[in-house]
């Protein structure tokens, strides 16, 4: 059975990396880290679940940097700090939505309209911006 974070998130789905399996790496988050994630979940990704009311996909969620650098991620990026998840759903507009709709807390919301994802992340520490960005 999967560990689970909340009732609808694992540990294995916010650490599972296609790269570090192609690459032998271990994907692994130190204690800080996992302490992160457990926010992330616990104050934006389990309440807009049950908000959406539909599954959300976590296409990628923890990345050691090793695993940063090689999907040319930058090293500031909040997925290194377990801060961070890109959520996939049919429409991920509709998501956006709902997330803004609920005020739930985040720090950024990045829509990739053209990939069909949206990149959520909260800070654990210091100020969440409520920063929303639309890339096409």
């Amino acid at each position: 059975m999967k560990e689970r974070i909340s009732r609808d998130f694992t540990w294995e789905e916010m650490t599972y990396s296609r790269v570090a399996v192609e690459n032998g790496l271990l994907n692994e988050p130190p204690f800080e880290v996992k302490l992160a994630i457990k926010e992330l979940v616990k104050r934006l990704l389990q309440p807009l679940r049950l908000a959406y009311g539909k599954p959300i996909a976590i296409t990628s969620g923890y990345r050691s940097p090793e695993v940063n650098r090689l999907v040319g991620g930058v090293p500031s990026s909040q997925h290194v700090k377990g801060e961070a998840a890109d959520c996939y759903v049919p429409d991920p507009k509709v998501l956006l939505d709902v997330l803004l709709y609920c005020k739930l807390p985040f720090d950024q919301a990045i829509l990739y309209k053209r990939k069909k994802f949206l990149h959520l992340s909260f800070r654990i520490n210091g100020e969440n911006r409520y920063q929303v960005i639309i890339n096409k």
